[in-house]
């Protein structure tokens, strides 16, 4: 069977491959960022809307979105890891494995989408009251958090299909679709938070609708071009859709350490949003803004990642870890340089960026939701360039296998540089919201030190998620 053409091997101290290495990085890794940033402009937008519906809808927004996102994302992460299963067969040419690897990752959504509807049916309500928020902002928590989880399952199978593109590189399919859901998202939430078009006005249950709506557009459009006769002919797309007990264990095996890691990061912003609304409304709204502008810049990083766990995984797959090794230089370089550009503007401009949020309302209660989110641009400007390295390292790590150690890592690190010290200052003495966000700084240069020294040890690259079978 013919495989597919890859980048060529190099030594790492050839620099007359220098810019073809960057090429090859921008070429897997600039469509997810774009792809990755699109899916979060759907919850900017969400939120940038409803900043200026009411201030107890922008409240409510930022906890019940990240707190769904928070289980979600789980199951989308174990559904994403056929990715790296897709990259590392890429890379070894077993094509006919790439159908069988998606279904086990379909069969996986299907199940996660009824625990998510669970979840929505008997867990929304304690979560929220255990928050402790007021109870106009819980009000509106509880309805964003149940529509979303509710529809959660469309955003794990958005995950799922997605790898059979980006698992092998091709990555400008899923930057498009998703491109759509953009296109889609943005007059839904126009006309459904405010009543336009003859549409009712549903406020914040509007934006959660438009998102899931978004959703399902994705969905449709990928299974529209992966289930094709010409991908069954070389994929088996139709005909290895039948449950592999095998890939599916293993599957779980790497991809879950992978998504908790993810997920209990998730969950340490969730703790820490819900303890920041204890020390006041106003600094809750703050921490909703900023964290919504760190997203956005955030999801570059993140894309980057994934392109990285793609390159690392066809490269160790076709057992050439020194090209692994390439491609993670070559991506931290270029994302600490859109780092640097994010950074200036932050520190110089914050007003530029926080008028999208906050234009027009000249009240007291914005007045003081300005101050506080300004404090928190500095900090956001420092926290992003950890965070960067943070995820291209541990995207090789993920790319390869090595998903345990970093897991054990964020599980250790969440509670003790990040969840204790910010309840206990809270509780005891009082901390302000900036004092609460340097721990939040703290946190991700610890993780991203260990991530760096694990990519140093170096085991990950004698590591394959697919067996050391030989290639066809």
């Amino acid at each position: 069977m013919r495989s597919l053409p890859g980048p060529p091997a190099f030594a790492p101290t050839d620099r007359a491959l220098l810019p073809k290495r960057y090429r090859q990085v921008l070429q897997v890794c600039l469509p997810l960022m774009l792809s990755l940033s699109a899916t979060t402009l759907m919850e900017f937008t969400d939120r940038i809307f409803l900043a200026n519906y009411s201030i107890e809808a922008i409240s409510a927004a930022l906890p019940a979105g990240i707190t769904s996102y928070l289980f979600i994302a789980f199951f989308g992460g174990v559904g994403g890891y056929a990715g790296v299963f897709i990259a590392q067969y890429t890379g070894r040419g077993s094509h006919a494995e790439i159908g069988a690897v998606l279904w086990q990752g379909i069969y996986f959504t299907l199940g996660s989408g009824l625990l998510l509807w669970l979840l929505a049916l008997f867990a929304t309500a304690p979560i929220f009251t255990l928050a402790g928020h007021s109870p106009a902002v819980r009000e509106l928590e509880e309805i964003y958090f149940s529509i979303l989880c509710k529809g959660g399952v469309l955003h794990v199978a958005m995950n799922t299909l997605a790898t059979f593109f980006t698992g092998r590189g091709l990555t400008r399919p899923v930057m498009c679709i998703t491109g759509l859901g953009v296109l889609l998202n943005i007059p839904l939430d126009y006309a459904l938070i405010y009543g336009h078009w003859g549409l009712p006005e549903l406020g914040i249950r509007g934006a959660a609708i438009a998102t899931v709506a978004a959703w399902m557009v994705n969905v449709l459009c990928l299974a529209a071009l992966i289930f094709t006769r010409d991908h069954n002919q070389r994929f088996k797309v139709f005909s290895n859709y039948r449950f592999d007990r095998l890939i599916f264990l293993r599957m779980l095996r790497f991809g879950i350490p992978g998504s908790l890691q993810f997920t209990i990061d998730i969950l340490g912003f969730t703790m820490f949003i819900l303890l920041v609304g204890r020390i006041g409304t106003a600094e809750l709204a703050a921490t909703n803004i900023v964290m919504s502008i760190n997203a956005l810049a955030y999801m570059p990083s993140m894309g980057v990642s994934q392109g990285v766990s793609v390159l690392v995984g066809q490269a160790l797959g076709r057992r050439k870890p020194q090209l692994a090794t390439a491609y993670t230089g070559a991506a931290a370089r270029l994302l600490l340089g859109y780092i640097l550009v994010v950074d200036l503007f932050f520190i110089f401009a914050p007003d530029l960026t926080l008028s999208l949020f906050l234009e027009g309302n000249n009240s007291g209660d914005y007045a003081a939701v300005l101050g506080h989110s300004r404090v928190l641009l500095q900090i956001v400007a420092a926290y992003i360039f950890f965070d960067a390295l943070y995820m291209v390292y541990s995207g090789a790590l993920r790319g390869a296998g090595d998903t345990r150690f970093m897991m054990l890592a964020i599980t250790a690190a969440t509670p003790c540089c990040l969840i204790l010290p910010v309840s206990i200052g809270i509780a005891y003495w009082q901390i302000g919201i900036a004092t609460a966000w340097l721990w939040v700084l703290l946190f991700i240069t610890v993780l991203f030190l260990l991530a760096v020294l694990r990519y140093r040890h170096g085991a990950w690259r004698e590591m394959l998620v697919i067996g050391r079978q030989p290639p066809p």
